[in-house]
């Protein structure tokens, strides 16, 4: 029971790691022991924090943009070149958009589905040999974790249409994956965020914190403990037996209010 929650010793890819959700489950894997690589479009700012958390443990940067097919497919095989394995693989990389529906562009709907919803599907199916042989080694099962969000659970309250939609279709291809991957020793599973402190939620926080807090029901936003916690849980052997769901980390928005409160200006 002692190792219950222990990851040590694992191999991580943590897409988008270099900032906000995807900074908080690197520096969580990192420092529990988790061999952790992290990717980003920025080759700079994805050396400077694998730089960083290699101070406490081992973090690589691999620098790759996951919005078109050729990155996908560049990560995938610049990983498979350093590993034979992965235990754990968490597609967080993201965008946002958002516009009025009289004027939302076809540019920022196939910007955010490309890389919130398709390059999630096709860089699993790139790494699948990684986790097949992680799980054939006869230790945990790999995990697939998949980032979210309550934007794709509730009506979001802004106008950030292929956001809410792309996140609701990354939570519904996590059962779809969960139920065909499961024979193969892999768990997929997906967390949504509510309020967290990142640059997509920078401006909505300067603006609004307080009030978004005060209608949380645990009275304030997220921090990187929370996500910490559910991102070991679902990696270790606690989340063995965890497969197809989607946690919501949202202080008890989804469960109590069905939906943002909308903030006033």
């Amino acid at each position: 029971m002692k190792d219950l929650f222990s990851i040590s010793g694992k191999v991580a890819l943590v897409t988008g790691g270099s900032r906000g959700i995807g900074e908080m489950i690197a520096r969580a894997y990192v420092a529990n022991g988790v061999k952790t690589y992290i990717s980003s479009r920025s080759a700079d700012v994805c050396n400077q924090l694998a730089a960083e958390l290699s101070k406490q443990g081992e973090c690589i940067a691999i620098a790759a943009d996951l919005g078109t097919m050729e990155g996908v497919a560049q990560l995938a095989k610049d990983l498979s070149k350093r590993e034979s394995k992965l235990d754990i693989l968490v597609n967080n990389a993201g965008a946002n958009w958002g516009a009025s529906i009289d004027e939302f562009p076809e540019s920022g709907w196939d910007k955010v589905m490309d890389l919130n919803l398709k390059s999630p599907f096709f860089l699993t199916q790139r790494l699948l040999p990684l986790l097949r042989a992680a799980a054939s080694e006869g230790r945990q099962r790999s995990r697939v974790i998949n980032i979210g969000s309550i934007d794709g659970l509730n009506t979001p309250a802004f106008e950030t249409y292929s956001y809410a939609a792309s996140k609701a279709g990354i939570m519904h291809l996590t059962r779809h994956l969960a139920k065909f991957l499961a024979k193969d020793g892999i768990n997929v599973t997906a967390i949504a965020p509510g309020p967290f402190p990142s640059k997509m939620m920078a401006a909505t926080l300067n603006e609004f914190e307080a009030e978004i807090a005060a209608n949380n029901p645990c009275g304030r936003v997220g921090k990187a403990e929370d996500m910490a916690g559910v991102a070991i849980f679902l990696a270790s052997n606690a989340g063995e037996y965890v497969n197809g769901v989607t946690i919501p980390v949202d202080g008890g928005i989804t469960a109590t209010l069905g939906s943002w409160v909308q903030p006033q200006a």
